[in-house]
């Protein structure tokens, strides 16, 4: 009996050693784990929605006219009882533009507002965090300053200011001027860990070898903050959206181009609720929903990829 006892239970230590085997394989590549694949694979999702939407479908139905008014999704009926058309499955909105059409075109230029201010948000935050972090003394002192000054102020408002004294800007200018407002906080983050990298082993190393001040920074320390500014730089890029969106939804941002944004505007400038159009603002409200669902698992997968804490083995 206690062989047979001895062997079960040998048998039970197999087999949840294997089992810890395959969960530490899982993480050999931090990169691969679930919530990133998820998130990049949503976002690439909309991507490929919106490059072959342009193939398959007419992206001209956007313009006004281009389509019958009022068409509910196929399978529903409006309030007059007119059904829904193949040739327009997402139905169409008041001034005859294709939902579907608005969507392949939209989608994208949501998320590439995003990238556009996320780059270059990004781009001024390393600047200033690795020189407020590394350099340090009165460059610092005033690069935090400034970020701590901005970071204070309520963007939204500021855009709706500016832009409203400007007029009409399209969808690169939208991007540059949330750029203005998205610095602070990769400055912020990158200096707190330059501050911790500064006195490590391989940047003295690197000093006693000669190397300069730049190819220190940027070379030497940047490199083992990748995990960071990739997560920084998706956080930058779902404020920036949500900023624009809150901007398209009070009517300003870029009118002639069609955004996820700019379709609820409409929407909600055309009393959309109240007639039950509820596909005019409901679909573009779920795939921007979506878009925020895929951009916080990136954001999840990355922190796993920078801290091993939050690793589950």
């Amino acid at each position: 009996m206690t062989a047979t006892a001895n062997t079960a239970m040998s048998k039970a230590e197999e087999r949840e050693a294997r089992r810890r085997a395959k969960r530490l394989k899982r993480f050999d590549s931090p990169w691969m784990n679930p919530k990133l694949l998820w998130g990049a694979g949503i976002l690439i999702g909309i991507l490929l929605f919106g490059f072959f939407g342009r193939l398959l479908w007419d992206p001209e139905l956007v313009f006004i006219g281009s389509a019958p008014l009022n068409l509910p999704p196929l399978g529903f009926e409006n309030l007059r009882g007119d059904g829904g058309s193949t040739a327009h499955p997402l139905g169409t909105q008041s001034s005859g533009r294709d939902i579907l059409a608005l969507l392949i075109v939209g989608a994208p230029n949501t998320l590439f507002i995003g990238v556009i201010a996320s780059l270059i948000g990004m781009a001024i935050g390393i600047v200033l965090g690795f020189s407020a972090g590394f350099i340090g003394g009165r460059t610092d002192d005033v690069i935090r300053v400034i970020a701590d000054v901005m970071i204070t102020i309520p963007p939204l408002m500021v855009l709706i200011v500016f832009q409203t004294s400007i007029g009409e800007i399209g969808i690169v200018m939208m991007g540059v001027l949330l750029s203005g407002f998205m610095w602070q906080s990769p400055t912020r983050l990158i200096r707190a860990q330059v501050l911790s990298m500064r006195e490590s082993g391989y940047v003295r190393m690197a000093r006693l070898s000669g190397a300069s001040t730049f190819d220190i920074m940027f070379k030497e320390m940047l490199p083992n903050l990748v995990p960071y500014l990739f997560g920084s730089f998706i956080a930058i890029a779902t404020t920036a959206i949500v900023t624009a969106v809150g901007l398209e939804t009070l009517g300003l941002g870029p009118q002639r181009v069609p955004t996820l944004g700019r379709v609820i505007y409409e929407a909600i400038d055309s009393a959309a609720l109240l007639r039950n159009m509820w596909w005019w603002w409901g679909i573009p409200t779920a795939l921007l929903a979506t878009m925020f669902i895929g951009l916080l698992l990136v954001n999840l997968g990355l922190d796993e990829v920078a801290n091993p804490k939050l690793r589950k083995v």
